[in-house]
């Protein structure tokens, strides 16, 4: 639970940290996006080599590191500082699932799938409905909020330390069997190796370990199918946490007085709505293989929508409206996606797909803070950068509602051979 966050533009703008929607807009927030790409590398490659948990504690260190410096510090340098540090934890969320994921039969993903994302979706809206509560009713300061999102944050920090440590690197396990049945052999000559023999076995296992790794990733990026669900996952991501965060912006300038009435309860109430999504997606049967893709493409465009009348409309309670169907459909789009990816893959490959997938998408919105955030000869206005949102995911639409009903039509086809054909685009977790 971190119940600031709905009311971080506030918090970084009033009298706390003084400081302007400009520099939040330009230098604060984009800071964070950099900072992720940046990391997402690093912990792509050590994900499954540290077997998962460490990541994960490492990302309840980064999200207290920038709670504190938030509650501590003042100026652009240290709520930049504090960005950086949350951007280590977004990025390493792709251990999560991945940990997951290698602890659970592959038959039970979608239904896992919709439950752990509902289940995060829960504690964040529980977090920001207790936040507008707190704020609304209670009278409590966002100074407090922040400290009650650092307790959260702490709270959470201990919980992973008590998880189970995964017996061995599931994407490394071969390879470090093979190394270890040819080293037992030359250990019997030998008897011990020294320094300079046994750091050269190390440079050659990490060698075999990243031709491994550009074997496996061939693999599984070459179904097609599973590879638009991929790129739905990518692009998806970009567009959502473009949105997310410069939201807060958008709602300063529609109302500058009163604009965190309802932040908070808006934010909850969205998020829930997108965890019930999630856990029905779980319990739908539906051949994603013939009609995902057209799913994608047509919700998409409800998104596109949506975002379209946020950036035209002048009322708060629209605004609030379509901020909850944008968040809602994103949900459960993403779990569809989610599940159908992982399904599709060996457990060991999970943190490569997944990671390589956030990594596309961190890129995407680089790019696209780059574009529209940070050129200064555009300048573009917090309305623009929205009508540029919604231009993102009509284009995200058009796309996938193309390529749905030609995979729709391929698949029906009567003929045995054609279906046959179709069926060979399909990933199986035995072929990947």
């Amino acid at each position: 639970m971190r119940p600031i966050e709905p009311f971080m533009t506030e918090f970084l703008t009033g009298t706390y940290k003084n400081l302007t929607t400009e520099q939040v807009n330009r230098q604060v927030y984009p800071v964070w996006t950099y900072s992720t790409l940046v990391f997402l590398i690093p912990v792509l490659l050590v994900t499954d080599f540290l077997r998962y948990k460490p990541v994960i504690i490492l990302q309840g260190l980064s999200h207290i590191t920038a709670f504190v410096l938030l509650l501590v510090g003042s100026g652009v340098r240290s709520a930049q500082l504090a960005f950086f540090s949350y951007s280590i934890a977004m990025a390493a969320d792709v251990a999560y699932f991945s940990y997951i994921y290698s602890v659970v039969q592959p038959s039970h993903y979608q239904r896992v799938t919709s439950y752990v994302k509902a289940a995060i979706l829960l504690g964040y809206s529980v977090g920001a409905l207790l936040g507008q509560l707190l704020l609304s009713l209670g009278g409590v300061s966002l100074y407090c909020l922040a400290i009650v999102t650092l307790i959260s944050v702490t709270i959470s920090l201990i919980t992973s330390l008590f998880l189970p440590m995964p017996k061995t690197s599931l994407f490394l396990k071969g390879s470090l069997s093979a190394q270890q049945g040819s080293s037992g052999e030359d250990n019997q000559e030998s008897g011990s190796q020294d320094a300079w023999v046994k750091s050269v076995t190390a440079a050659k296992h990490v060698g075999r370990m990243f031709k491994r790794l550009a074997l496996d990733f061939r693999k599984c990026y070459s179904s097609v199918a599973m590879l638009f669900f991929c790129i739905w996952a990518s692009t998806g991501k970009c567009g959502f946490y473009q949105v997310a965060g410069y939201i807060q912006l958008l709602w300063v300038y529609m109302e500058p007085g009163n604009f965190t009435a309802f932040n908070g309860a808006v934010d909850g109430i969205s998020t829930l709505s997108g965890a019930a999504a999630s856990v029905a997606v779980g319990h739908m049967s539906l051949e994603w293989s013939v009609w995902g893709e057209l799913v994608l493409g047509g919700f998409t465009f409800l998104i596109a929508g949506a975002l379209f009348l946020m950036d035209r409309t002048d009322n708060i309670w629209i605004s609030y409206s379509c901020f909850f169907l944008f968040k809602t459909i994103y949900m459960q789009l993403s779990t569809i996606c989610t599940f159908q990816i992982a399904k599709t893959l060996q457990r060991e490959r999970y943190a490569l797909v997944f990671g390589f997938n956030s990594f596309v998408g961190t890129i995407l919105q680089s790019l696209l803070t780059a574009i529209v955030i940070n050129t200064k000869s555009l300048k573009l206005t917090i309305t623009s950068q929205f009508l540029i949102y919604a231009s993102y995911f009509a284009a995200v639409s058009l796309l996938f509602t193309v390529r749905g009903v030609y995979t729709a039509l391929h698949m029906q086809r009567p003929a045995g051979g054609s279906q046959t054909e179709g069926d060979s685009n399909l990933p199986e977790a035995s072929r990947l």
